[in-house]
């Protein structure tokens, strides 16, 4: 130990420099990857040698089976293991060739990943969701969904387990020490240098002979392609399939059926050929110069939907029929009941629309306006004949004469005097009225008919009455809100509100009334354009009260009126001429 109580002298100068570079070949660090030498292997050991350990650390022996390098491991070879602990609390080293072997193969997956590289590994195992696979260099576990096993879907992935095939890594979670891997990805890019080269072959403006339709979508047919480098499937979008309106490729293709195709278009890096069909042909709509607006043509029926019909002026020169353009009175019309597919029809054109490549007809135009024949025979202030035909909540609606015309009865217009609810139940299905035609809306296709109308109006009675003017009335009925009368000689009914029954509260009693009763009222309020006329008891009393005081000064019998307050109102206005 004396050598180290001089450090300046030589000799620990020479002794330090030889233990820092000895050291510094030999840098011991815990969670290190370490060679060690193999010096001694006993039946359940392996005994290695590192230096700058202070004992020799041992590996069992069953880890070196799990690893498979039971024949690789002899006395003198070298193993990389994982230094866990350069002392436990026996004193021992510990260390780990599993774990090494571990951390070596992620080093490399993570290499592999950065670069860019394709591994090889093995399917090893099915697993929910996907499958296990192994690297076939490192033992390293990855995972593999199902959607990147295959570029189409597989039933049954057997033959592919235990299989070394290509895969790319495209998921490495440093954290959790996971990676995903595809077997897709290798296989598509396969493909993709196959299409490429198959591609390159076409050009813009070829034509393809017999392409066979491998299925459609909502927007477009797929072609299957063979040629001499292969095969290539290709879209021909929904409208470079004809000239006339389709709306699915299911109207006209069939799976399996051959057609040529043009090349319109030509994408090399998605990898996609578009292709047409109705450019093998001319465009018909080049001749729509030939038909005029407004002129009437036969034109055939290639498709009925819920809206319409698609017509055809000439092959591939296509038209739409709106449903609201096949008749004049049926609204919400099937077309489906009126047409058949290839029925050929009579229709005007209505509209050409060059930039759009639209044409619009009308089936209805072909004849005669039934509103406009209903308006020249049957005036508005005409009476006609209708049977009716159908009912809602509020009106009634009559089949009008020969025409093919609903006229609408409101219930309003059923009677000037009963209630519109209890009129409405007085009909039913199949009953013929006479009505007045009341409004013609040509341009709406709306015509109101009338019942009433044809009946003597009951307001004609108040024509030379006002207001403040006596008549008698009957009482019908009482309830809370007042007394239901009729004038003599008139059949409206009218309520005398309880609040006009008398100038006294305390007479105001409808249940004084049981109905046969006649009384006299005033007219409080008549509006000839409202049709509206309100009585009054209590104020004819007032009228004939006032009279009474100003030109009598005695009281009155008050008959048929409730005066019960005229007498005293006289008394004290003779008081009242006494004392002065």
């Amino acid at each position: 130990m004396e050598i180290y109580k001089d450090l300046s002298s030589p000799a620990s100068q020479q002794f330090e420099k030889l233990l820092n570079s000895q050291l510094s070949k030999n840098k011991i660090e815990e969670g290190k990857i370490i060679e060690g030498k193999v010096t001694k292997i006993t039946s359940k050991y392996v005994f290695l040698f590192i230096p700058g350990l202070k004992s020799e650390p041992v590996i069992d022996v069953n880890e070196i089976k799990m690893m498979g390098l039971t024949n690789e491991v002899k006395e003198g070879s070298t193993i990389s293991v994982l230094l866990e602990r350069i002392e436990d609390k026996n004193g021992d080293v510990v260390v780990s060739a599993q774990k090494a072997q571990k951390i070596k193969g992620w080093n490399k997956l993570v290499k592999c990943y950065e670069n860019n590289e394709l591994i090889n590994g093995k399917i090893i195992q099915k697993t929910k969701g996907g499958v296990i696979v192994e690297h076939v260099e490192t033992g390293s576990l990855m995972f593999c969904p199902g959607s990147q096993i295959s570029d189409k879907p597989m039933k049954n992935i057997d033959h592919l387990i235990g299989i070394e095939q290509k895969f790319a890594l495209i998921k490495i979670d440093m954290v959790r020490g996971n990676s995903v891997v595809s077997r897709r990805q290798v296989v598509s890019s396969n493909k993709k240098e196959d299409k490429a080269k198959i591609i390159e072959k076409f050009k813009v403006g070829d034509i393809i002979q017999d392409a066979v339709v491998k299925g459609y979508s909502s927007f477009g047919c797929f072609f299957e392609v063979t040629t001499p480098e292969g095969t290539i499937d290709t879209l021909c979008h929904l409208q470079e399939i004809s000239y006339s309106r389709v709306n699915h490729p299911d109207e006209i293709f069939n799976i399996g059926e051959k057609h040529n195709l043009k090349v319109i278009s030509i994408d090399m890096e998605k990898l996609q050929v578009g292709c047409s069909i109705k450019q093998l042909s001319p465009d018909p709509f080049e001749h729509i110069s030939n038909y005029q607006i407004g002129n009437e043509y036969k034109v055939k029926v290639v498709k009925i939907t819920d809206y319409g019909c698609f017509c055809e002026l000439e092959p591939g020169l296509s038209t739409l029929l709106h449903s609201s353009e096949i008749s004049w009175t049926k609204k919400s019309i099937s077309p489906r009941k009126i047409f058949n597919v290839d029925d050929q029809i009579n229709c005007v054109i209505t509209e050409i629309d060059k930039d759009k490549r639209r044409v619009a007809i009308s089936h209805r135009l072909t004849k005669e306006n039934p509103y406009s024949k209903l308006e020249n025979n049957y005036p508005v202030g005409s009476d006609i004949e209708g049977i009716v035909s159908n009912f809602n909540e509020y009106a009634i609606y009559l089949k009008l004469a020969d025409f093919d015309i609903d006229g609408f009865l409101h219930s309003n217009d059923l009677s000037f005097t009963g209630k519109p609810e209890d009129e409405l139940k007085k009909y039913k299905k199949g009953d013929k009225l006479t009505v007045r035609v009341l409004e013609i809306k040509t341009a709406d296709q709306k015509v109101r008919v009338g019942l009433k109308q044809l009946q003597k109006d009951p307001f004609e009675w108040f024509k030379d009455k006002k207001v403040k003017d006596p008549i008698t009335v009957k009482v019908i009925s009482s309830d809370n809100k007042g007394l239901f009368v009729k004038p003599e000689g008139c059949d409206i009914e009218i309520l005398i509100k309880k609040s006009q029954i008398a100038m006294s509260p305390s007479d105001a009693r409808p249940s004084r009334f049981v109905g046969g009763e006649r009384i006299d009222a005033a007219i409080a309020e008549l509006n000839f354009e409202k049709r509206k006329v309100s009585l009054s008891i209590k104020l004819l009393e007032e009228i004939m009260n006032a009279k009474a005081i100003k030109e009598h000064s005695s009281p009155l019998s008050g008959k048929n009126l409730p005066f019960s307050s005229l007498s005293e109102k006289l008394g004290s206005k003779k008081n009242k001429k006494e004392s002065e």
